[in-house]
């Protein structure tokens, strides 16, 4: 019985996600959009982590400049 229900929750599975109504332009074109966007979302937070670490040996830098100067 167990074998039963796991071999119809697999067939309701693939029944499901057969979506014929779905052209293979428009997955396309959703997959362009949605590789975009976390391409976008990945290079903002790196730039953001640069600017960051940068930020912060420029200031460690000038710290040891002005001690210096003392």
């Amino acid at each position: 019985m167990k074998k039963f229900f796991a071999v119809l929750a697999i067939a309701a599975a693939f029944a499901a996600c057969n979506n014929a109504a779905d052209t293979t332009e428009e997955i396309a074109d959703s997959t362009v959009n949605a590789v975009d966007s976390a391409v976008t979302a990945t290079v903002d937070s790196a730039k953001a982590a640069i600017d960051s670490t940068a930020n912060a040996a420029v200031d460690s830098a000038k710290a040891v400049v002005d001690s210096l100067k003392k």
